[in-house]
């Protein structure tokens, strides 16, 4: 009974499937999430690279333009940069975009760089992420320098103030009533990423009510405890 409680817990600990701009917590990137609705927008040419480490949120922030894009009747593609290939899609007047593109081989390197010769005529934009500045990306010296001419912005990490009031305020419109000490655990033995602690959140409202305890510390050790990939040292 143990086993299965732990694995539906792994099967709900999951970020949400379907990322969005407005459920992206800006903090201090408030102008970078402007720019990307406004590259959502049908119009010509422009290129936006964004970088920072992993859990920063840059897939989020690219998945949740594509999808922004396609709702505004802008022709969008995602490419994954592990996954591209010799060609790359180049809807005339759309979005392309590249996440990870640090990860991009020779062929696909190749691909991007004539991407970029070929969209300001094509009224096409970009949009690309990676996990640091153009200068100091492990790619062609050509494509690097075409990537460094992008409006580069650096995402900045939530505090953990930041953090805590979302965690509070989501956990207010779930009907939970949490302390401080609680969140204050939940930011030093949960993962840092904000999705992984909301849904950590979302589980611990889950287990309160199936077991109609109330939310504490040691529930919520006992729902960390619970999920392996979250085991606490």
């Amino acid at each position: 009974m143990r086993q299965e409680f732990n694995r539906q817990l792994l099967l709900d600990i999951r970020p949400e499937q379907r990322p969005t701009l407005d459920s992206f917590v800006a903090g201090a990137n408030a102008e970078l999430l402007a720019r990307l609705r406004a590259l959502s927008q049908p119009k010509a040419f422009d290129a936006v690279y964004l970088w920072g480490p992993a859990g920063s949120g840059r897939t989020h922030l690219l998945r949740a333009t594509h999808a922004a894009a396609d709702a505004a009747h802008r022709r969008a593609v995602y490419v994954a940069g592990g996954e591209a290939g010799a060609e790359l899609p180049c809807p005339p007047g759309g979005l392309l975009v590249v996440d990870d593109a640090d990860r991009l081989d020779g062929t696909a390197q190749i691909a991007l760089f004539r991407v970029f010769n070929t969209a300001r005529l094509a009224g096409l934009a970009l949009l690309m992420s990676g996990s640091a500045p153009p200068l100091q990306l492990a790619l062609r010296e050509d494509l690097r320098t075409r990537i460094g001419s992008a409006l580069v912005y650096e995402l900045k990490p939530l505090s953990d103030e930041d953090k805590a009031a979302t965690l509070k305020n989501h956990a207010a419109q779930r009907g939970m009533r949490v302390d401080d000490e609680l969140i204050a655990y939940l930011l030093r033995h949960a993962p840092r990423d904000l999705p992984m602690l909301m849904a950590v959140l979302d589980a611990l409202d889950r287990v309160s009510l199936e077991r109609k305890r109330p939310v504490t510390l040691p529930l919520l050790r006992e729902v960390l405890q619970s999920l392996s990939p979250l085991q606490e040292p």
